[in-house]
């Protein structure tokens, strides 16, 4: 092989390592306890000074922890024995670098650092390649037993053992969040159909109505589109605002309203504080407040009024009162004999709350309110 071919095949080496190294994620990463832990047990094992985990960069050699060592997180890859380390298997061992052709005229021994020990095990990943080392220094000549870099060799292994465990974990999270994101953007796509299925049966509905236009059929018609048509806005406010945890119940509120009132035709004064709406609990607000507010159209007179509030931390109270004639003495929802208040009453215990009704605060007209939890835990 020629000279050439020969430093081709180092630099494609090298730069596949690097690849290694930056898989990893480590470099520059604040001190870690574990890895502190690591290289305190292996100088005292080894009755040295100093003991070091380091990665080969580029042109650094990087401490991940040092034992011994202070202000200092890294020095270059030339003087760095770790580099010279990093390019075989086997423990780099030197008992007396003053003396070991290998080291004499590193920077490191010859200079003022005076090193003169040095163990050090290549940290090597699952698929052979070499990231750094976990080593041990003395300024002083040492011998040094096979037990002693045994010992290295397994603190090493546990030193990869952490990093393979924070690669795994860390590729699991990526996976994982992936995954959210993906079944997000299904659930946002599925949000945008329905509602688009929603609104087209809502206005066949429409038309259905007009079509037998002053009948007790055409009634049921609009009816059942504005139920529909609630549905479908629930869906367009959560693919609005594409949250899977909670939205504003104050702008979902006035903007469901505004739709209400413009297809009813009818005066709606809103009233709602802001307030954090647990997502699960939009579905049956909405269509509750839709039968509430159409029922108030049918059968009161003058101004709608629709309120939310929080009368206890915890607790939202939803209130919907209407002017015109009192509800009779005798009323309950259970006699009713239309659909509505049947599905009023469904719909406020699926809220996990009960329908409260009487007469309006002006003494005439009715209100109806439910009070029901914050967080949606209970389906009766």
């Amino acid at each position: 092989m020629s000279s050439e071919q020969s430093k081709l095949n180092h630099l494609e080496a090298e730069e596949a390592r690097l690849a290694a190294v930056r898989r990893y994620d480590i470099l520059d990463t604040p001190p870690d306890g574990s890895f502190d832990r690591i290289t305190a047990l292996a100088a005292s094992l080894f009755d040295v000074p100093i003991s070091i985990i380091s990665l080969v960069d580029t042109d650094r050699v990087w401490f991940k922890s040092h034992h011994g060592l202070k202000g200092v997180k890294q020095i270059g890859k030339d003087p760095g024995l770790c580099a010279s380390a990093i390019v075989q298997d086997q423990a780099w061992v030197l008992e007396n670098a003053a003396t070991d052709v290998r080291s004499l005229a590193n920077p490191l021994v010859a200079g003022e650092f005076g090193l003169r020990f040095y163990a050090g095990i290549p940290l090597t990943t699952t698929d052979g390649f070499n990231l750094g080392t976990l080593c041990v220094i003395d300024r002083e000549p040492r011998p040094v037993t096979e037990d002693q870099i045994n010992q290295l060799r397994h603190l090493a292994s546990v030193v990869m053992d952490q990093m393979e465990l924070r690669l795994a974990a860390r590729k699991a999270v990526d996976e994982l969040s992936g995954a959210l994101e993906t079944a997000r953007m299904l659930g946002q796509e599925i949000d945008h159909r329905v509602m688009n299925s929603l609104q087209l049966v809502s206005s066949m509905l429409q038309l259905q109505a007009r079509q037998v236009e002053g009948s007790h059929a055409a009634e049921q018609l609009h009816v059942a589109a504005l139920r529909v048509a609630s549905v479908a806005r629930v869906h367009q406010h959560i693919f609005k605002n594409q949250s899977a945890g909670s939205v504003n119940a104050k702008g979902y509120i006035e903007n469901l309203m505004a739709e209400l009132q413009s297809t009813l035709n009818a005066l709606v004064l809103v009233d709602v504080q802001s307030a954090s709406l647990a997502a699960d609990l939009l579905v049956p607000l909405g269509l509750v407040l839709n039968e509430l507010v159409v029922n108030a159209t049918k059968h009161g007179s003058g101004e709608i009024v629709v309120r939310f509030e929080e009368p206890s931390p915890g607790v939202h109270r939803l209130t919907v009162a209407n002017a015109g004639n009192r509800l009779p003495s005798d009323f309950s929802p259970s006699k009713t004999s239309g659909l509505g208040m049947k599905v009023i009453v469904a719909l406020a215990r699926q809220l996990g709350g009960a329908l409260e009704f009487g007469a309006h605060e002006n003494g005439s007209g009715a209100k109806f309110s439910i009070d029901f939890p914050a967080l949606k835990n209970t389906v009766h």
